[in-house]
């Protein structure tokens, strides 16, 4: 991991720049007063009468730190296989349709997280108090219960509304710890086991998770830190299950004929044989019938030639968006990256999406009609979703680029050892990442070597613009 820690002299300037971007991408504000009013009532209205599955040992793996907690899962081994309990917050327990929790929650789209604030879906006292699934209370959620056989794979799947109570809030690092010093037990213990099959199962269907590090600003003591992040591997372990719920509501929608999916359409032939170049270009090995998953899956992130063929590849995995239907199923209904049909019900308290989702589940698996509301709403999911996104993608590169230039702004002229990420067919120049401070910029110069290290000169760190930009040194 590579950072650099802006300490507190430097915040007030950063938090002047964190606000121009609130102001210039229109980010929601405070919450209406009948929104706050209405979540308030809402947190305070008892539990619904539900089935009590509190005796399950569920706990939640999060980021340190994080309150708004939306799953929570149980591990357990099976004479012939596994069974996996998800509990999801029951976000539709607490919202009424229609109601002014509903109207803020459709505008607002999904949480946009930022380095000196969030901006949240839903109000805290519901997203961070009563829905969230905090440890030692009782919360209403929706219970999916996943067989899985010997290999891993989902052979059976069903989801009811139940009572909950996690037992642990548990970050990634814990989790990590215990699995690697051998003291995890219970569903700890099975977590990488799980997970790890999963991830056999994503590269045998053609699947790929790409491992490339995360440039991402976090809050460190008094200041702020930019830094590239490479994901633990409690954390794709996590993502699996999240991945492998995601697939199995798919299926009961197609089975409905009802539901909205998150659809990647494949690259095109031409773009892949573009990547499969650049592969060769960098020494990547790509073997004759081999799919991209296997190829990633062999890739070492950390060394310069991997590192510019993740960033080049990733052209392979764009256009994902929300595909909504009511009646005949899409007749491209899956996700190239998970090389399945994939819909997004496992974080309500963050993504307006996956509460519909989950309410679709919710009636299919008890054979009851799916709510009007929530019938109504589908279509217009597709569009809200891709309008937040846009926002949220905006917001977290206008923060890492406001960072990158606050951190390189006395450095002008210096020189810095680099490793060039990307180059674009007849532009010259291209995009090169720096190691220390953790900065992707663009950079000046002919002839760009992808892959190879090089010198670069900084040329430019601009606050008001956010534009880094460096040449060739």
């Amino acid at each position: 991991m590579s950072h650099t820690t802006i300490h507190a002299s430097g915040a007030p300037r950063l938090a002047e720049g964190f606000e121009r971007i609130r102001d210039e991408l229109r980010l929601p504000e405070a919450f209406p007063p009948p929104t706050l009013e209405e979540a308030a009532q809402a947190a305070a209205t008892p539990a619904p009468s539900l089935p009590d599955r509190t005796d399950l040992p569920l706990l939640t793996v999060d980021p340190a730190g994080s309150m708004d907690l939306d799953q929570a899962l149980c591990i357990e081994e099976r004479p012939r296989g596994f069974r996996v309990w998800y509990a999801i917050a029951d976000v539709a327990s607490f919202v009424r349709p229609g109601g002014a929790i509903d109207d803020e929650a459709r505008r607002r789209g999904e949480t946009l997280y930022m380095p000196d604030e969030r901006v949240p879906l839903h109000p805290p006292v519901l997203s961070e108090g009563a829905a969230s699934l905090l440890p030692g209370v009782v919360r209403p959620a929706a219970l999916w219960c996943l067989d899985l056989d010997s290999d891993g794979r989902t052979i059976g799947a069903d989801v009811s509304r139940a009572l909950v109570r996690s037992r642990e809030r548990l970050d990634y690092d814990y989790v990590q710890a215990a699995v690697d010093t051998g003291t995890a037990d219970g569903t700890l213990r099975l977590l990488p086991v799980v997970g790890g099959l999963r991830l056999a199962l994503e590269q045998e269907r053609g699947g790929v998770s790409l491992p490339t590090p995360e440039q991402e600003v976090v809050a460190h003591g008094d200041g702020y830190r930019v830094e590239f992040r490479t994901p633990l591997p409690a954390e794709t372990w996590n993502a699996q299950i999240s991945l492998m719920t995601g697939m199995a509501a798919a299926a009961m929608m197609l089975d409905a004929e009802m539901g909205v999916l998150r659809t990647l359409p494949p690259a095109p032939p031409e773009t892949v044989a573009r990547v499969r170049r650049i592969a060769s270009a960098l020494g990547v090995a790509w073997p004759d019938g081999a799919g991209f998953g296997e190829v990633v899956a062999a890739l070492d992130p950390g060394t310069p030639g991997s590192a510019a063929f993740l960033k080049e590849a990733t052209v392979l995995l764009r256009g994902a968006g929300y595909t909504a239907f009511n009646g005949e199923p899409p007749k491209d209904a899956s996700h190239a990256a998970v090389a399945a049909p994939y819909a997004h019900v496992t974080a309500p308290l963050r993504r307006l999406v996956d509460r519909y989702g989950t309410e679709v589940c919710l009636s299919v698996a008890a054979g009851v009609p799916v709510p009007e509301p929530v019938q109504q709403a589908l279509s217009e999911l597709p569009a809200l979703m891709a309008g937040s996104g846009r926002r949220a993608s905006a917001a977290e590169r206008a923060c890492v680029d406001l960072v990158e230039a606050f951190v390189l702004r006395d450095r002008v002229g210096q020189t810095f050892d680099a490793v060039v990420v990307d180059v674009e067919d007849g532009r010259p120049g291209g995009v090169v990442q720096v190691a220390d401070p953790a900065v992707v910029a663009r950079c000046d110069g002919d002839g760009l070597p992808l892959g190879e290290k090089v010198q670069v000169r900084l040329t430019r760190a601009d606050l008001l613009t956010r534009e880094v930009r460096f040449t060739l040194a």
